[in-house]
């Protein structure tokens, strides 16, 4: 993620202001019926490196989902399990630690596609937020490079009427497209002033470069170039997307949903990847999850892509999207 880059003539007084600007740190989570860009808002945050789980219990109960270290700033983004109208006593409960848990956290960011209406699934999160009075709540507007800049005018009127009607105020707007990096920059300058005072939580580095994903990216790598060494041998990369635990989920039985994507230079090349009949791809498949469940100790459902990112090895941003 690039830094956003400060006018040269604010610059210098910048400078003079971060001399004395304390430092701030603390915890977000973002929120939003399915689909609304949580995920993705969270890796472009943070840099396309996805925290697995951490439960720290000297700092946090939740779930990390990732860090974004800044010089003045640390943003420590956690998961809550999702809010719904709940049909049963157990749905309440979860509904209660949600609560609890937005009560803890020092913003909340909720997520409404550009692209879509707001419905009643956004009505009830907001409806439920409107009763969290001391938190600052940040509207983002996720998906903006779905939409023309009428439609996005149009979703930004109705985030902030639908505050209005229920009788709060939202502390920011923000149009984003985390696929486009488009304002994710801004949006982290803008959650970091409403972080209380603090030194950072956790150690630099931390939960940022995640060295899991990155064996597991190595592992799949390995399983994929089996047998296809001499015609492919450094056009594939793989970047894991992400590394979830599977929800609802007896405590006996987890499961870790992987996403990853294997990315070749050529068209020609995906057809000996994914072999005849998508063959050659589940054995890839099959192959790397039995390693990366020896690796993580725990049962894994592996979900691969084939990508094609066209001459990767001789273009720095694709080398650098691809954690090179």
């Amino acid at each position: 993620m690039g830094a956003m880059s400060v006018r040269p003539d604010t610059e210098a007084a910048a400078q003079q202001g971060a001399d004395h600007a304390p430092h701030r740190a603390g915890f977000a989570c973002f929120v939003g019926r399915p689909n609304a860009g949580k995920s993705t808002l969270t890796n472009a945050l943070v840099g396309r490196k996805v925290a697995i789980t951490s439960n720290r219990p000297q700092t946090t109960r939740h779930t990390v989902r990732g860090i974004v270290h800044r010089e003045d700033a640390q943003l420590v983004l956690v998961d809550t399990p999702g809010l719904h109208k709940p049909r049963t006593l157990l749905g309440e409960r979860l509904n209660d630690v949600v609560r609890t848990t937005w009560a803890e956290v020092d913003v909340i960011g909720f997520c409404l596609p550009a692209d879509q209406k707001l419905g009643p699934g956004d009505r009830f999160i907001a409806k439920e937020l409107a009763g969290i009075r001391k938190t600052p709540k940040i509207a983002i507007v996720t998906k903006t490079d779905l939409v023309d800049s009428k439609q996005l005018a149009e979703q930004l009127l109705a985030v902030s009427r639908l505050a209005e009607e229920l009788g709060f105020e939202w502390a920011e707007i923000v149009p984003v497209s985390a696929v486009k990096d488009n304002q994710v920059g801004l949006l982290a300058d803008l959650i970091a002033p409403l972080l209380p005072e603090s030194p950072p939580l956790y150690p630099e580095g931390d939960l940022t470069d995640e060295p899991e994903m990155v064996m597991v990216a190595e592992l799949i790598r390995e399983a994929a170039l089996e047998g296809v060494r001499d015609e492919l041998p450094h056009s594939i990369a793989v970047v894991v997307e992400e590394m979830l635990p599977r929800e609802n989920r007896p405590a006996d039985r987890p499961l870790l949903d992987i996403h990853a994507n294997v990315y070749i230079e050529r068209p020609s090349q995906k057809g000996i990847i994914i072999g005849p009949k998508g063959r050659r791809l589940k054995e890839v498949g099959t192959k790397s999850r039995k390693h990366i469940e020896a690796l993580l100790g725990t049962p894994v459902f592996l979900d691969l892509h084939v990508k094609v990112a066209k001459d990767w090895q001789r273009d720095p941003k694709q080398l650098r999207k691809l954690g090179f």
